[in-house]
């Protein structure tokens, strides 16, 4: 895979600006308007949506090779989206496009999906809000899931751009109260018709029975208690209503500073030992009241830490660790690589992107979640002590590291309802302010972190680095991603499990109305076909087995079928395409890191012997690590994956990667068309196809020459017509021809001078 100084291919004439060319007069277009109504597609409304206004003759532009191609179309707001309906709604409907949402559609945003609004003015774009005193030409619409829109209104009715424009700005930016999202217009209109997906296991932790289940489940409960203490929330609204404390507590203590101070169980490992959560007491002036609660402290710590049976190491995360500020300065600097206007935006971008993203520091504050997460894996595996998390409100940084520990720790955490139920208990019952984090309410744009989805980025590492070891896929965690705006689901649109809990019941004069039944975002049912669920669980996963010896020996050679080992022909075909950017931490060393190398005395003689000191650059820590962490991490890597037991990531520099599929499935120029990881899974699936089939012929049980698993390679079956970004790009929406500024190639200097540039891509797959 090339890196983003792209070479060769296209030259050094610099792409032309972006224009659109209309052959269309303005008035045939309004004398023209009845007749395209006629075969315009009628607009899907959910139950419960409202149109709020609309626009004809609206023009969504369509980037292709440097030029903009129109599609003719209205552009409609409604009270949950923001739709565009093409004249020629066929063309986008194909075989191709498999993986279609039941829910939101390709030219679908819904209002809580927007980022950013602008408008052209003139040829300059500005940012859109409040009210305007001059409305654009042109509106151009970020989304959070980084897509962008661009509608020309050129030809468009004044009274209608008016319109349009003034009620997409007020109902994506204006504040909102929490009883008008959508969310409750949907639930009240399809409370009839709301079925749950009987497929669904997903343990949703609202019941006294369900944690007790997973304190059996992780032997947690020889030392731990679910109590119900706050079962009407006159204890704490964040804490759900049942959790899990120490046998010793009594339940008195958890109501005497409202549940701040208390260790939260979160999961136990198979030596005994658990990880814990505390949220920290409030902060209090008074000496008299600074008294109690230490002598409240005090006697906490003294129940769950008994030297030498119990011993407690405490992370302080509010302190110690990353701050929000952080996460959320990094996200917003990194999302702007990927929110591309257009493909001469994209190429004027191609020369700097290491530099843009390595100051972005989102992947290396993914690289610090991964390491502390090793950090308090390596206290529980190898030294059997009890680890305690402290943050102000144990619901932000809290949900994300014990979230990680259990990911590593817990194989039941890495199939598909161990994942869901892992993010219910951990993040939904605990507590973490999803309406906040989000901004579903455009209240507080300072409240606004992606920490979850920060989470969400350091899982797909781990599946990344160890595909088998997960039911689910990518294309998985990308759809959780994009959920997280899609407010017909209750999962991430509360802070708590209080403010959920208070707002179901329905508002009106009907005293005896049934509480609403919100959907969870677990019943996929809902938004994929069941064809298009198959991209959602891995083929190449397999449950753990139980053999006996004789067995053992033939399951060793599939299971390393299924390893997907074949970085080398990747990499081959990767090298081939010039216009892929690269997706892992440059090779350079950061700036703000002045201290020495990571695992610097293992990697002296790796050194020495590859590449000099220009191999020391692939190494990026911003500290020492302890020796007994180093040895620990050391001796997992080199003995063989065990992918049902203790599982953990690299975290040195490049291998900490841009999850691709999410933030570059947009933009066709970042495509690989025939190659990347889909042409790997196809050759793959293909292998197991034909081994199972021959097994099937030895043992006569049938002679079917389909596989067990033949529906989901049909998706994958012809590799040569599908993108790298499968199955969101689009083969049809690509651009292969890559061009450089002409300014960034006279900064380059000659052809023989670009592999000394420091952002270049060092190829190591031949070394």
């Amino acid at each position: 895979m090339l890196g983003k100084g792209v070479v060769g291919g296209g030259g050094g004439t610099k792409a032309p600006k972006p224009s659109f060319v209309s052959y269309v007069r303005p008035e045939e277009i309004h004398t023209n308007e009845k007749e395209v109504t006629e075969k315009e597609v009628t607009l899907h409304l959910l139950p419960g949506e409202q149109v709020l206004c609309e626009a004809s003759t609206v023009l969504k532009y369509v980037q292709e090779d440097s030029s903009q191609h129109g599609v003719y179309g209205r552009l409609v707001c409604t009270d949950f989206k923001i739709a565009f309906l093409g004249d020629d709604e066929s063309a986008l409907d194909n075989d191709e496009t498999q993986f279609k949402n039941k829910v939101i559609g390709e030219n679908d945003i819904t209002l809580h999906c927007v980022d950013q609004i602008y408008g052209v003015f003139d040829e300059k774009k500005k940012t859109l809000f409040g009210q305007l005193k001059k409305y654009p030409e042109k509106l151009i619409i970020h989304c959070k899931d980084l897509r962008v829109f661009q509608f020309c209104l050129r030809y468009t009715k004044e009274e209608e751009v008016k319109r349009i424009v003034s009620g997409i700005i007020h109902h994506t930016q204006a504040p909102k109260l929490l009883k008008r999202l959508f969310l409750f217009s949907y639930a009240t209109a399809a409370q009839n018709n709301t079925v749950t997906d009987p497929k669904n296991h997903t343990v949703m932790f609202d019941s006294l029975k369900d944690w007790c289940w997973e304190l059996e489940r992780t032997k947690g409960n020889m030392k731990y208690k679910a109590v119900s203490v706050n079962e009407d929330y006159e204890v704490c609204e964040r804490l759900p209503a049942y959790f899990v404390v120490p046998t010793p507590l009594p339940e008195e203590n958890v109501q005497r500073f409202q549940g701040h101070g208390i260790p939260i169980w979160c999961w136990s490992c198979h030596n005994g030992s658990a990880l814990l959560k505390m949220s920290a007491l409030p902060k209090e002036q008074d000496d008299g009241i600074l008294q109690i609660q230490k002598s409240f402290l005090d006697r906490i710590y003294k129940t769950i830490h008994r030297p030498p049976y119990e011993i407690v190491k405490t992370e302080d995360l509010s302190s110690n660790f990353l701050s929000l500020q952080e996460i959320q300065t990094a996200y917003s600097k990194f999302k702007q690589l990927f929110l591309i206007d257009n493909s001469t935006e994209f190429w004027d971008t191609d020369i700097k992107w290491f530099s843009l993203l390595e100051s972005s520091s989102w992947l290396d504050i993914i690289r610090r979640c991964l390491k502390k997460a090793i950090e308090i894996t390596e206290c529980m595996e190898a030294q059997n002590m009890n680890v305690l998390l402290l943050e102000e409100n144990a619901s932000d940084l809290c949900c994300l590291i014990s979230s990680l520990v259990q990911l590593m720790m817990d194989p039941h955490c890495r199939t598909r309802t161990g994942f869901q139920s892992l993010i219910q208990k951990e993040w939904v019952m605990g507590g973490h302010c999803f309406l906040d984090r989000c901004n579903h309410l455009r209240q507080n744009d300072k409240e606004e972190v992606p920490v979850f989805l920060l989470f969400l980025d350091c899982v797909w590492q781990l599946v990344h680095q160890h595909p088998p070891a997960f039911e689910f896929t990518e294309t998985y965690l990308t759809v959780l991603s994009d959920s997280l705006y899609i407010p017909i689901f209750s999962t991430f649109f509360f802070n708590s499990p209080h403010q959920k809990d208070t707002n179901m019941g329905r508002e009106g004069q009907e005293t005896q109305s049934k509480p609403l039944n919100l959907l969870t975002v677990w019943d996929w049912s809902v938004q994929f076909e069941p064809k298009a669920q198959t991209l959602l669980k891995n083929p190449l996963y397999v449950e753990k087995p139980k053999l006996d010896k004789g067995q053992r020996k033939g399951m060793r050679f599939k299971l390393c079928l299924q390893a997907q080992n074949f970085s080398p022909t990747e990499s081959a075909k990767e090298r081939a395409v010039m216009h892929q950017r690269q997706l892992s931490l440059p090779l350079t060393q950061s700036k703000s890191s002045p201290k020495r190398g990571f695992f610097r005395e293992e990697t002296d003689h790796l050194i020495k012997n590859l590449l000099g000191k220009r191999i020391s650059k692939l190494i990026n820590s911003s500290d020492e690590l302890q020796d007994n962490f180093r040895e620990f991490y050391d001796t997992w890597h080199s003995k063989p994956t065990d992918y049902h037991g203790l599982l953990l990531p690299h975290i040195e520099g490049p291998e900490i990667k841009v999850w691709a599929q999410r933030y570059l499935r947009w933009i066709p120029e970042a495509q690989i068309l025939g190659g990347g990881r889909v042409a790997t899974m196809s050759k793959l699936l293909e292998m197991m196809e034909e081994v199972q089939s021959l097994q099937e012929k030895i043992d006569e049980r049938h002679h079917s020459q389909q596989a067990p698993q033949a529906e989901a390679p049909c998706l994958l079956r012809n590799s040569a017509r599908l993108s790298s970004l499968f199955p969101f790009a689009l083969l049809q929406r690509h651009s292969s021809k890559p061009v450089l500024p002409t300014s960034g190639w006279k900064a380059l200097g000659d052809e023989d001078d670009l592999a000394k540039q420091e952002d270049e891509f060092v190829d190591l797959g031949d070394v």
